[in-house]
């Protein structure tokens, strides 16, 4: 065994104990289902941004925008903005309103002023769908990034990951979630920050000379778009679902419950989008300091899909292969990867675990009269069978190129989510029909539309985009307004007056 790769088993050992010891820390604070679902609403503006970003930095964000700009250039940063922009949406729209009129879950919010157990059912069944395509994908990149950077067999390096996610979750409900979200953030942002002083450093903090030699190596095309996506209504399409979807993600919009108030919650998503701004314009310098320092073809041997560009340039780094520097840099990097697919792994649970106990169990199976003690229990379990189930379907879809699953997931909470939080928030005549019938439109629509398409079925597609956000996003909205106007109004009088007052003052938040 080389000392890197000695040094790389510390990195590890160090963030799993790290992580374990706030796990301990959080189980001892723990009270109730308010400290599972919302971490007892005890987060500052600053912790929950910094949770948020933890959460929202995916494998994909760290290892795949490098990758992708490494690899494809200019449209690689185009994915990035789609991500970044979406929290415009969040910030002006949802974040306030969701903190004042929901109490764990998305559906809080949809149940205020419509009928309980349809649009609960509905809405723990569109989370549930969101959660499964984001954590297969997480899980499959794991597997095959901690097997490349650490030599570990993929199914070992899956079911690692996910027994620490159960731990995370089942015993620090979302305080130890939300913490370990936040120490990755750091680690994250310290990881990228590290490699671009190496790289502004090489080329004496001239970063105008790095794009020269990547247009000299690569041809001036390589830092206009079109390279990587050919198609500009597919890109279109791309970013429709990437920045409307970002305002549906159920495991972003239950991070606004775990501030106290709603100015808590605005501030979270000012401090996010601060650091994700930073952060992808940082990994953008990053990938194209991959093309020029490794290469594009040294790149693409390590993993065709360019995951490991970040990786490999911190070897390259820290002296090159066979190095003890270069392993120790690329062990670092592979260390702060794992971190983070952890903790978006756990988010994700937190999410699905609470569609179902809160949403399901809790509020239509009891109608409400469930105990604390019976609710905590019922999350624990869902939380260990969802856990469970997110190992079987990494480990079954070992190879698979799942990556279509990031977008599917962002298009069903553009397509389905969205909508009928809109409607519902700010449209009077919105009824019970018609938030039913537009999540069902849009998630059958956005995951229908992947199926015929040509992730699946390749060049037999009878759908001939990769991204169906530009028809299913139109089909959510439209199927709400359209059964909201053709269908009575629920019978909920006075229920959208008292829920305006409580999104825009806060009054009987809690």
């Amino acid at each position: 065994m080389g000392g890197g790769d000695v040094v790389g088993i510390l990195f590890f050992i160090l963030i799993v104990g790290l992580t374990m010891y706030i796990t301990f820390w959080a189980s001892r604070r723990m009270t109730g289902t308010k400290g599972f679902y919302a971490a007892g609403r005890s987060l500052t503006g600053w912790q929950n941004g910094f949770a948020i970003a933890g959460d929202y930095l995916s494998a994909a964000s760290f290892l795949g925008i490098a990758g992708l700009v490494a690899l494809g250039g200019y449209d690689g940063f185009m994915y990035a903005i789609g991500w970044l922009m979406g929290y415009v949406v969040v910030l002006y729209l949802i974040a306030e309103p969701m903190r004042n009129s929901g109490k764990f879950t998305m559906a809080d919010v949809l149940a205020f002023r419509l009928r309980q157990k349809p649009v609960r059912v509905t809405a723990a069944l569109v989370t549930i769908a969101i959660s499964t395509c984001y954590m297969v994908a997480q899980m499959v990149g794991a597997g095959a990034i901690i097997q490349l950077l650490v030599g570990i067999p993929y199914e070992i390096a899956v079911i690692f990951i996910g027994i620490l996610m159960l731990v995370y979750v089942s015993f620090g409900g979302m305080i130890a979630t939300s913490w370990v979200q936040i120490v990755k953030a750091f680690l994250l942002m310290f990881a990228t920050v590290f490699l671009l002083v190496f790289i502004a450093f090489i080329y004496q903090f001239n970063l105008s000379s790095l794009f020269g030699e990547v247009a000299a190596q690569n041809g001036f095309e390589f830092l206009m778009p079109g390279q990587l996506y050919t198609n500009p209504i597919d890109l279109l399409s791309l970013g429709m679902a990437l920045i409307l979807g970002t305002a549906g993600l159920p495991h972003i919009l239950i991070r606004f419950y775990t501030v106290p108030t709603a100015q808590d919650a605005r501030k979270s998503v000012i401090w996010a989008m601060a650091l994700l701004g930073i952060f992808y314009i940082t990994i953008t310098i990053v990938g194209y300091g991959a093309n020029v320092i490794v290469g594009p073809e040294t790149i693409a041997a390590a993993d065709s899909g360019g995951n490991m560009a970040a990786p490999l340039l911190a070897l390259y780094l820290g002296g090159g292969p066979g190095t003890l520097g270069g392993e120790i840099f690329m062990a670092a990097i592979a260390a702060v990867s794992f971190a983070t697919i952890v903790a978006v792994v756990a988010g994700l649970v937190i999410a699905a675990s609470g569609a179902f106990a809160h949403d399901i169990y809790t509020n239509v199976i009891k109608r409400g009269h469930a105990t604390d003690k019976e609710q905590f229990r019922v999350a624990r379990i869902t939380a260990i069978v969802v856990g469970a189930l997110s190992i079987a379907l990494g480990i079954l879809a070992q190879g698979l190129n799942v990556a279509y699953l990031v977008v599917l997931a962002f298009a069903i909470g553009a397509s389905a989510n969205l909508p009928t939080l809109i409607f519902s928030l700010y449209w009077k005549r919105f009824n019970t029909k018609g938030a039913v019938a537009g999540m069902a439109a849009g998630l059958f629509t956005a995951v229908g539309l992947v199926i015929i398409g040509p992730n699946i079925m390749g060049t037999n597609a009878l759908f001939p985009l990769e991204n169906p956000g530009i028809v299913s996003i139109p089909v959510g909205f439209l199927t709400s307004f359209i059964v909201a106007i053709m269908t009575k109004p629920d019978k909920m009088e006075g229920k959208f007056e008292e829920m305006d007052v409580r999104t825009n003052t806060g009054l009987g938040a809690e």
